[in-house]
């Protein structure tokens, strides 16, 4: 059987953003977050588009210092980022609990396998939830910008949800068309926090015994 075309998720979010436009509307988002830098580029690039309310939903992320020092960097960045349509910030209860759950058994499972699948499975399904409550048009995250996530799995994962949740998804890569770069250059503009970890205890043990980046480096590895 032939191998399936890979889909370019930047493209379909361009083509739903047309759709937007020429029906003169301006539809509620719900765009989960990670971190303060990665949505930096995402907000920069939707604003002019959608009324955005950032979820803060990452029960992966320890300790919670940790946790609640990228949340403030989130505040802060929606205060001080001039937006055509100020976004606001939802913060949900921390929860280690439930990502605790969804690793049980994959402790030791590599970066970027299935304890992150079943991570970024948990904080999309509370989006999705969220999103239908709120009566949202669109629900997305963040997640994407970083050059370490999958963008196929994470579209794939919200298209599962907008079955389950009756919300549409907003199918993008935002780490196209140098998002990734912008994230940088707005995180120094903005003096922002970039976390040397992706956020959970697992990826921070990774990080510190692999070597592959001095603890302290900046960078951001995003949640």
């Amino acid at each position: 059987m032939p191998q399936e075309r890979k889909r370019n998720y930047q493209r379909l979010m361009e083509q739903e953003i047309g759709r937007i436009e020429a029906a003169g509307r301006v539809p509620r988002l719900l765009l989960h977050a990670c971190c303060a830098p990665c949505s930096s580029a995402v907000l920069e690039r939707l604003d002019r588009v959608f009324d955005i309310t950032v979820l803060y939903y990452n029960p992966n992320i320890s300790p919670k210092a940790e946790h609640d020092k990228r949340l403030a960097e989130l505040e802060r960045l929606t205060r001080e980022m001039p937006m055509e349509h100020p976004a606001r910030v939802l913060c949900t209860k921390y929860d280690p609990e439930s990502f605790a759950e969804i690793a049980k058994g994959l402790e030791d499972a590599p970066e970027g396998g299935e304890r992150c699948t079943k991570c970024y499975r948990l904080r999309l399904a509370e989006a999705a939830r969220a999103a239908a409550e709120g009566s949202y048009d669109y629900f997305t995250t963040t997640l994407s910008i970083s050059p370490l996530k999958d963008a196929d799995r994470l579209n794939r994962i919200g298209e599962e949800l907008t079955a389950q949740a009756g919300v549409p998804y907003l199918y993008s890569d935002f780490k196209k068309k140098d998002g990734y770069k912008r994230s940088i250059e707005l995180s120094h503009e903005y003096d922002l926090y970039r976390q040397d970890f992706c956020g959970c205890a697992y990826s921070r043990r990774e990080r510190l015994t692999s070597g592959r980046r001095p603890e302290g480096e900046e960078t951001c590895l995003c949640s």
